[in-house]
């Protein structure tokens, strides 16, 4: 890990999250009865777990709303969740007043080009090794695991672990 990535990582106050291709794999599934599903990876959401415990809160901004959405991160305690938003800027301005961050202490994770403009932005901006390849030039980082399979997770254990509050949001496991 280079030194860049890590101090990026140690400025992190708030981590806003894309939904589809980065905390599912991109796939959306209909059922006969219209019914949207997402497959989620569980270690992605326990990874946002370890970060609340740690103070570092998450917000998720992604173009489709769905009411799986709101349970998945209802489910995570994630702080806010912005749907339905094909402008993402919007929302991203809100959650900087919201929780009173600069761009420059905020991580974002992406995939796809609508993810851009935020990317251009943080401090520390993300992309998934299934990111488009104009995504992946904005990142300063690609994670090693896909998106829908652990991606998240390993973001929030790098920015945990650059942070020194890893022993903090792991402890009570290893006693």
């Amino acid at each position: 890990m280079s030194q860049d990535i890590v101090d990026r990582a140690r400025r992190v106050k708030l981590l806003i999250i894309d939904i589809d291709g980065v905390m599912t794999d991109g796939h959306i599934i209909y059922s006969i009865y219209g019914d949207e599903l997402k497959f989620f990876d569980v270690q992605d959401g326990f990874g946002i777990t370890l970060l609340n415990r740690a103070g570092i809160k998450s917000v998720i901004i992604t173009a489709k709303k769905s009411r799986i959405v709101k349970l998945r991160a209802r489910d995570m305690k994630v702080a806010k969740a912005y749907q339905g938003h094909h402008d993402k800027l919007k929302p991203f301005t809100r959650a900087l007043r919201k929780f009173r961050v600069s761009p420059e202490e905020v991580c974002f994770i992406g995939d796809d080009l609508i993810d851009i403009p935020i990317l251009k932005r943080v401090g520390f901006a993300v992309a998934v090794p299934n990111a488009v390849d104009e995504v992946k030039r904005c990142a300063h980082h690609i994670t090693e695991r896909a998106g829908g399979h652990g991606a998240v997770r390993e973001l929030c254990d790098l920015i945990l672990k650059s942070q020194g509050k890893w022993e903090i949001a792991t402890e009570k496991y290893f006693k």
